[in-house]
């Protein structure tokens, strides 16, 4: 199996600056081979495979580099057969669009086994406004296709700038990870596995909830095997005062579950084949699924917070009338120092401490009945 990734972005976003450190810190470069897909550009001249427009060279102990022209198709079926690479890592001309480049390996005629593994874009975060205005059509297919995108150049940048940028990608592609923080702040086999296995914050806590949940509704039923005597409609009412204590006022939330089920498709959506712990249970009991009850709320964000700050909006968290009923929060933002801290809220308790470098700054908070506008101006501060 050969995993193909694609590293698209305009001419000087530093697609290739980002593979060499890919191949020095985090991949076996001599299984790989590095393919510079300049479209339509006139055949080069000696070199191997020259017959399919294919020029190889040397690159990064031992990587081979090919420049592809002509057939793209035909060029990328001969380099399968001929080297059978574990990787191959395409750059496109930076005027290119990804979807075409994904189409054609899409559809590589070749008896060697391949997969898409990755669609991978630089964005310089400097220039982002005035590509998405000026090169709009080839600029957003870009963003619009890509898995993960990286966004060069953020040293420097202003947080405004920075905010500005990362808006126009919201706007047209919600799913795909996005690196804000300096390359020199992470190493290349983060950076690696973050396109590969993006980790999604919220899913991690809303699994945690959800633990949490069925956790609380097996004990109901191993205390009513205890107390077979005592359960009775009375009985019933004292567990849903303690449940009311953990899940805050769970009648409440099944008069307003309704209200939320458009909202919570849009923050996180349970598949088919959901494994995060939640059963069914009979209605009777005000038994729901963790993610029927809960919301969920969230952002990246480049900002730097202060430690001081961080404890005291995880204090107001506390605050249900303004805030929402908050089971959980957590957290990796950079700080003022250059370092980066991690934070964990559940009700009562908080901790901020200093942790690893992310990709970019993440923020999640889970709850019932949140009020996401005073949530975003708490967290803005």
């Amino acid at each position: 199996m050969t995993k193909i990734d694609i590293f698209s972005g305009f001419l000087g976003a530093g697609k290739t600056t980002l593979i060499k450190k890919l191949l020095k810190e985090a991949l076996d470069a001599s299984k790989v081979v590095l393919i510079e897909n300049e479209f339509g550009e006139i055949g080069i001249d000696g070199g191997f495979l020259k017959e399919s427009g294919v020029e190889i060279k040397e690159m990064n102990s031992g990587c081979i580099c090919c420049s592809l022209v002509g057939d793209f198709g035909t060029s990328l079926a001969e380099v399968l057969k001929k080297y059978q690479p574990e990787r191959i890592l395409i750059e496109p001309s930076g005027v290119g669009k990804l979807s075409d480049v994904m189409k054609a390996v899409q559809k590589v005629d070749t008896d060697v086994e391949v997969t898409l593994n990755s669609a991978v874009v630089v964005v310089d975060a400097n220039k982002c406004k005035m590509y998405a205005k000026n090169f709009g059509e080839f600029f957003l297919n870009q963003i619009e296709h890509a898995g993960t995108i990286i966004l060069s150049r953020t040293g420097d940048i202003s947080e405004s700038k920075l905010n500005a940028a990362l808006e126009i990608i919201r706007e047209h592609n919600s799913k795909a990870t996005v690196i804000t923080t300096p390359w020199e702040q992470l190493d290349g086999k983060q950076i690696l596995e973050t396109i590969e296995n993006a980790k999604d914050l919220e899913a991690e806590l809303m699994a945690e909830v959800a633990a949490m949940h069925d956790e609380h509704e097996h004990h109901h039923h191993d205390h009513d095997d205890e107390h077979d005597h005592h359960h009775d409609h009375e009985h019933h009412h004292d567990h849903d005062d303690e449940h009311e204590h953990h899940h805050h006022d769970h009648d409440d939330e099944h008069e307003h579950h309704h209200d939320h089920d458009d909202e919570h498709d849009h923050h996180h959506d349970h598949g088919d084949g959901c494994t995060c712990g939640c059963h069914d249970h009979d209605h009777e009991h005000h038994h729901h699924h963790a993610d029927e009850v809960f919301t969920s709320w969230g952002f990246e964000t480049p900002v730097s917070y202060t430690k001081e700050q961080l404890e005291e909006i995880l204090e107001k968290l506390d605050d249900e009338k303004t805030y929402g009923s908050i089971l959980r929060a957590k957290g990796m933002v950079s700080s003022e120092n250059g370092s980066w801290l991690h934070f964990d809220y559940v009700p009562g308790e908080s901790s901020v401490r200093e942790g690893a470098a992310e990709v970019t700054g993440k923020i999640c908070v889970i709850g019932a009945e949140l009020k996401e506008d005073n949530l975003k101006t708490l967290f803005a501060q």
